[in-house]
């Protein structure tokens, strides 16, 4: 049976009608259909089987107690972070503790170090100058000891003046009253060194006539009374007609204190402390004095 023109253009076909041209397509998309089938099979036959893993026992649920289990096991993880978390910051905090704590025990140490030096410091000077103070007055002590004791005034000549300067130690001072008889302030000074020489008796005092000397007679009638200080046989004091400042009348003060003024008498007081000193360190070596030695 045959198809008419609009039966074609709509595709309509006669019941069992044949055509050679669709079954020339018919066999080609057969044919084509079949080469597919056995590529596939092939392929299939040479993938390799797939791995089976081990039950683990659950499964995973896609329903709603999935979405519950999933839920807990998301919490489950969030605790233990934070778990996790919360112990590293508990092992630093307890590292920095004891890093500070290390920190100050060392300053602590540090400081109890340096005053135990200290303190060893000043006992070991507190010794050396104890020390050195026990021999400062035993050699003091030993000077003043020596020292040749005079205790009054005296009177040279000629020939005795430069013996009297010469023979002396050289710690010895040694004071020369040139003198007239017939000049008041010359008669007052030789009391005043009478009075001095008790005071002073480690100091050696003279007393010589202006004419046993070689002096000029000018000198002799204007310079008196000169006052002439020695010591380790050089000349430390020149003063010459000594009225002029302390007039013709005077007294023993005034004569120490012109002296010590220039440095050329000792000061009592110094003296008097080193007896006490030198006194205390015999009686009991121990004792501190309250004169300090320089």
């Amino acid at each position: 049976m045959s198809l008419g023109l609009d039966d074609r253009l709509l595709g309509e076909k006669v019941h069992n009608y044949c055509s050679s041209s669709e079954e020339e397509d018919d066999d080609e998309e057969s044919g084509s259909g079949d080469e597919e089938t056995m590529a596939g099979t092939m392929s299939r036959q040479n993938l390799p089987p797939p791995e089976i893993g081990e039950y683990e026992g659950h499964c995973t649920n896609t329903g709603p107690k999935g979405v519950v289990t999933d839920w807990q096991r998301y919490k489950q993880l969030e605790t233990e972070r934070r778990a996790e978390q919360e112990a590293e910051r508990l092992q630093l905090a307890k590292k920095l503790t004891l890093t500070c704590r290390s920190y100050l025990d060392e300053e602590k140490a540090k400081a109890e170090d340096e005053k135990f030096m200290e303190n060893i410091e000043n006992e070991f000077e507190d010794e050396f100058l104890k020390e050195y103070r026990r021999r400062r007055v035993e050699e003091m002590r030993a000077a003043f000891s020596n020292m040749p004791r005079f205790g009054r005034v005296i009177s040279l000549i000629r020939h005795q003046y430069l013996e009297a300067i010469d023979s002396e130690k050289p710690c010895v001072t040694v004071v020369v009253h040139i003198y007239k008889e017939d000049v008041r302030a010359c008669a007052a000074m030789n009391g005043c060194l009478m009075c001095l020489a008790q005071e002073y008796p480690t100091v050696k005092f003279c007393k010589i006539l202006a004419s046993e000397t070689s002096l000029s007679l000018k000198f002799a009638a204007r310079g008196v009374p000169a006052l002439l200080i020695y010591k380790n046989k050089e000349l430390i004091g020149n003063f010459i007609r000594v009225s002029d400042e302390l007039g013709d009348d005077f007294f023993a003060t005034d004569v120490e204190e012109y002296l010590i003024e220039h440095g050329l008498l000792p000061d009592k007081t110094l003296e008097s402390a080193l007896l006490q000193n030198i006194r205390g360190v015999n009686n009991n070596d121990d004792t501190d004095s309250d004169f300090d030695v320089d």
